[in-house]
């Protein structure tokens, strides 16, 4: 038999394949002979690892049966045979029959359209939520979220009343179609709060003037708007909403904007327009020294458009802002023109696992009462309300990933912000006849300045698994400012932190740390040396502060919860702003139901 297979592999017929086969025993025996050499120094070699491997069906591949071979000389294929010789084996195996593997199938968590949630806790808090939905037909829907949230008060070494509450309303109907989405909004808020901030530290205050002031202010919002979005043509999306806001002390502000957006392909480049018209008009009843009314209106016209550019990795967004302002208050005028830079640009270094990406933008900010509200509920009614012009914002950053579940984001920036309005403290003033609740060093104003912000900035996302998820972020900041003598109640250093964990099925739970660097503000000081009061403006420095929440829950089962809520568990007894204290340990705990009609 061995001289038979001799003799045919020295046929002609298989000499293409004893070519081929010789090469590679030659070519294995050079290898295998090189790397027989004890003494010969091969070398060191660094290897950065840039991810850990990670194999995809797309990573294996077939070995081709009939491999391309680059010949000079092309020769005919020749047939081969293949004969199969059988021998018989005695073999006493029984096969038993199979079964098919169980497989753990999660199971899907019901969904529910409805849910009532009720919590109550310390300092007299309560919390109630109550979500309703409805579905009128294959595309039309109804909703409505009502919603409140009180403290009684009880903050230590506070002389006035430092309780608070809210109270909103949102009903919303709407329609999801192929060729469009819509939805038309209304809501409506009451909120009280206290300007409980008495400077009792800095100033005296006897017990009768104490007695005298009236510290509430309250807040009401009526809201109107809508949006659209279409799933194919020209028209992308809309959005609009007329908003009513007031005070307790007859200020009155009305808000209106529309922001449409276009966009289309030319030759396989994407364009993009979006446009706003913001209008923002109010009035207060008096200024800070009970002198005149105060009346305010500005209109913003502008428009971003915008051309993508993609190739390969790379991908640039080129474009220009084009804003118009007019500017009135108490009848004067002044309309200005605005050009900002719109230039955003990524390039993928490493496939999804780093992305640098850098940009230079701006845009005109319309500023409000009811915005100055939202960012510090212990403002008087007594505000000078102008727009914002960010000339500039240049920023350059990496994205990526460190490894699979863990993402990453560093960025550093230069901000150039003309107009930009900073929280400072009111005036004590003795003399002022006539005081509201708000004139006793206890509310606060808004100032105007120009303000350069260097900024670092860095985020880490780590999802461990579907139940385990972690964020780490932080951001620091150098300011410059033109006029003021410091920007006034930032913080140059924030970090955030959070963590939330599915224990089991049934219990769930989670933490958020927030640490807030030092502040500086303006405070009126008596001097207490002399017989004659003298009060002055000094520099106060804010105390950093740190912020521990808590939250743990048990699903009793898919549509009742029960869950408990810490806030401040640290029992920091720091100001977020001048001379307003925060509650200490909070606890709130309650219950959810999720339902369907």
């Amino acid at each position: 038999m061995k001289s038979k297979i001799h003799e045919h592999k020295k046929s002609n017929k298989n000499c293409v394949s004893n070519k081929v086969i010789f090469s590679i025993i030659a070519i294995s025996a050079i290898q295998v002979g090189f790397s027989q050499k004890k003494d010969e120094n091969i070398g060191s070699e660094v290897v950065n690892i840039v991810k850990p491997y990670t194999p995809t069906i797309s990573d294996a591949f077939k070995v081709k049966e009939t491999p391309a071979v680059e010949d000079e000389v092309v020769e005919p294929k020749i047939p081969i045979k293949y004969q199969i010789f059988s021998f018989p084996v005695a073999s006493t195996f029984v096969p038993s029959k199979g079964k098919a593997a169980d497989v753990d199938k999660e199971e899907l968590e019901k969904g529910f359209s409805n849910y009532v949630s009720l919590g109550a806790g310390n300092y007299g808090t309560a919390n109630a939520e109550v979500f309703l939905a409805h579905q009128l037909s294959k595309t039309d829907y109804v909703g409505g979220l009502l919603r409140h949230l009180s403290s009684q008060g009880g903050i230590k070494g506070v002389a006035l009343d430092d309780k608070y509450y809210t109270t909103g309303f949102d009903f919303t109907y709407g329609s999801r179609t192929k060729e469009m989405n819509w939805n038309v909004d209304l809501g409506a808020k009451n909120q009280t709060i206290n300007w409980y901030g008495l400077p009792t530290s800095n100033i005296n205050f006897d017990e009768t003037t104490i007695n005298s002031i009236a510290e509430m202010q309250s807040y009401n919002t009526i809201s109107l708007g809508g949006r659209m979005e279409f799933n194919d043509g020209l028209f992308n999306d809309a959005s609009m909403q007329f908003k009513r806001f007031s005070d307790k002390f007859g200020s009155g502000e009305n808000r209106f904007f529309v922001k449409p957006a276009f966009d289309f392909e030319i030759m396989d480049s994407k364009i993009k327009a979006s446009f706003v018209v913001d209008y923002v008009g109010g009035n207060f009843k008096k200024d800070y020294y009970n002198v005149e009314e105060m009346k305010y209106s500005n209109v913003i016209f502008g428009t971003k458009p915008s051309f993508l550019y993609q190739q390969d990795d790379f991908s640039v967004h080129l474009g220009a802002g084009l804003f118009y302002t007019t500017n009135k208050f108490n009848g004067a005028s002044d309309g200005k023109f605005f050009v900002y830079p719109n230039v955003k640009a990524s390039y993928r270094l490493v496939g999804d696992l780093m992305i640098a990406y850098a940009g230079a933008e701006g845009n005109l900010k319309q500023n409000s009462y009811a915005d100055f509200v939202e960012g510090n509920p212990f403002v008087s009614p007594t505000l000078f309300v102008s727009p914002t012009d960010n000339s500039y914002d240049l920023y350059v950053g990496m994205k990526g990933k460190l490894a699979n579940a863990v993402s990453f984001n560093v960025r550093g920036g230069i901000n150039n912000e003309k107009n930009k309005p900073f929280f400072v403290s009111n005036v004590y003033d003795p003399t002022l006849t006539n005081k509201q609740g708000y004139h006793y060093g206890n509310s606060f104003n808004v100032v105007y300045d120009n303000l350069n912000t260097f900024s670092l900035f860095g985020e880490i996302k780590a999802d461990f698994s579907k139940k385990s998820s972690f964020t780490l972020s932080g951001t620091y900041n150098t300011f410059k400012v033109s006029n003021l003598q410091e920007a006034w109640n930032l913080p140059q250093l924030k970090v955030e932190s959070s963590l939330n964990i599915d224990f089991t099925e049934k219990w769930y739970g989670g933490m958020q740390l927030f640490f807030v660097g030092e502040r500086m503000d303006l405070v009126t000081v008596q001097d207490k040396t002399v017989v004659i009061p003298t009060f002055n403006q000094e520099k106060v420095t804010l105390d950093s502060y740190f912020d521990l929440n808590a939250h743990v829950g048990y699903k009793y089962n898919k549509r009742l919860t029960f869950f408990l809520k810490g806030n401040n568990l640290a029992n920091q007894q720091y100001n977020r702003w001048a001379n307003f204290p925060v509650q200490g340990v909070q606890v709130l705990g309650g219950a959810s139901y999720k339902f369907d009609f």
